[in-house]
């Protein structure tokens, strides 16, 4: 897959093109990328760094790191990705412009996007202006519930399963394995410690199964009350694993949420548990 962050960097070809922000790549945003690829032409996605709602001082708890969403675009075939800086020059552009500088200039010949779809300044284009610009507008009905935003909610309630049908694989978190306390390891469940970028959701607190570099994985969200903790950690403890993952990328998938964290009575109840939650991360089924 091609990535480029000017229209000018594309290869020439005529281009069906999704355009969007596709932050999670969920199930209606492949929709939209498969009505691309169904026209023959070379497929596209046109999408922005950071989320457009950011530049105007929102705050948005993303599903996925850039990184992450172009590495699940590539896996839904997509060939071409335009990955526009989204600025306040960009933000200023009129849908004409846009369309004429961006669109065009890229080879887009061809536009899949929902009925909803808006951009430009002020969102003032719609899939009307394109098509009296002259281009080819494949409209694509919505996938009924499924949206980003209800994705968000479900995982800040930890409903991981739920979330999972939306987006068509299992949620995620993801981060960079730093040092941790290193109290998992002495309990016998050595664990990698996530440092999760500012900015990205992380589900509910609790203890969850999953699964991580093709290994079952027990994941505790939370502060570690047992110990009087305050700070929240990500910490995942994958089954005969054997490697160092100090100071590389993680991306952890969730399955099923399997407890709320909690204090025990004694270190002992508490290793009682973390083997409860690992012989259930062993046995847990892949969602969606």
């Amino acid at each position: 897959m091609n990535v480029a962050r000017r229209p000018e960097e594309l290869e020439p070809a005529r281009r069906a093109a999704a355009v969007g922000t596709f932050d999670g790549v969920h199930r209606g945003h492949r929709r939209v990328i498969e009505a691309a690829r169904a026209t023959g032409l070379r497929s596209a996605v046109v999408t922005f760094d950071p989320h457009p709602r950011t530049t105007f001082g929102d705050r948005v708890e993303l599903l996925t790191t850039t990184q992450r969403r172009l590495e699940l675009l590539e896996q839904v075939g997509v060939e071409d990705v335009l990955l526009l800086e989204f600025d306040e020059a960009l933000a200023a552009l009129s849908p004409e412009a846009f369309a004429e500088s961006v669109l065009r200039r890229a080879g887009v010949e061809v536009v899949a996007a929902g009925d909803g779809f808006r951009f430009g300044h002020d969102r003032r284009g719609d899939l009307d202006l394109l098509e009296r610009l002259g281009f080819d507008v494949r409209r694509v009905p919505l996938v009924d519930g499924v949206s980003s935003s209800h994705i968000r909610r479900l995982l800040a309630a930890g409903e991981v399963v739920r979330a999972a049908a939306l987006l068509g694989r299992p949620p995620e978190v993801e981060g960079t394995v730093v040092t941790g306390d290193r109290r998992g390891g002495t309990l016998g469940f050595p664990t990698a410690n996530l440092d999760v970028r500012a900015g990205l959701i992380v589900p509910a607190y609790g203890i969850y199964a999953g699964e991580a570099l093709g290994a079952r994985a027990a994941v505790s969200i939370g502060t570690n009350p047992h110990y009087g903790g305050g700070e929240r950690k990500v910490e995942a403890y994958l089954l005969d694993y054997e490697g160092d993952l100090y100071g590389g990328r993680l991306v952890v998938e969730l399955w099923e949420r399997l407890r709320d964290e909690g204090a025990f009575v004694s270190e002992a109840e508490l290793v009682a548990a973390i083997a409860d939650d690992v012989r259930r991360a062993r046995s847990a089924r892949r969602p969606a």
